[in-house]
Parts: structure tokens; C-alpha cells; sequence
């Protein structure tokens, strides 16, 4: 048991959408990432996607729907099945919470980031 400063495990990294695991909580794994440009859409038929903004800003895009802005301080929870798309115009710190062995590609023709552990 230790605290995890989230400041600087992101400064352990520098690229984008590569989320790193800070921490297990239960069946979960608790991620920090840098977000820059847009991921494809996609969706997660058996969980829902969490996102908590840590710096700058993000857009989510859900299909069929007005896009949602996500600033500092503020979280977005993603039902599971609803298609979405994350994106950002300028660089974002985002801290993720996933169970464990969900790829965050969805069912995207994206490949799934490896989830480095720092």
C-alpha cells in the first residue's frame, strides 16, 4: 500500500492513446494516458468505459448524438454497447478505469495499446 502520484507516472511517457496501469482495484486496472488527435469509434459490449480528466480537454463523440465536452476535473462514463469516440484537438491527460484484459480498442480495426505497467 502507497500513495501513486499520477503527475508523475504520466511524466514516465510521452506518447499517445498508450495507456499505462498505476494500480489494481479489484478486478479493475486503474490507467493514466495521453490523448491527442482522435481514436476510431467503437464500442465495449460487456462494460462500460470510464474516463476522468485530469488536464486539458476532451471531446467524446457518441453515435447519433451531440458531441460531449469533458474538462479538468470532470468524469464521463460511456454505457457499455454505445458507440463512441474519444478525441482530443490539444493534448490530454486522462485517467482510465477498466476491468482487467479489456482491450481499449473495443471492436474498433484499431489494434489494442499494450497496457504497460509503471
Amino acid at each position: 500500500m502507497k500513495p501513486v502520484n499520477l503527475s508523475e507516472k504520466l511524466g514516465y511517457f510521452s506518447t499517445h492513446w498508450d495507456p499505462h496501469v498505476v494500480a489494481d482495484y479489484n478486478e479493475n486496472e486503474v490507467m493514466v494516458v495521453k490523448i491527442m488527435g482522435e481514436y476510431p469509434f467503437h464500442k465495449h459490449e460487456e462494460t462500460d468505459d470510464f474516463f476522468y480528466v485530469l488536464e486539458g480537454e476532451l471531446q467524446m463523440d457518441i453515435q447519433g448524438e451531440p458531441s460531449h465536452t469533458i474538462k479538468a476535473g470532470e468524469l464521463f462514463i460511456v454505457p457499455k454497447g454505445v458507440v463512441h469516440r474519444p478525441r482530443a484537438t490539444s493534448e490530454a491527460k486522462v485517467l482510465l478505469i477498466e476491468p482487467k484484459g479489456e482491450p481499449n480498442s473495443g471492436d474498433a480495426d484499431r489494434e489494442a495499446a499494450p497496457k504497460t505497467r509503471i
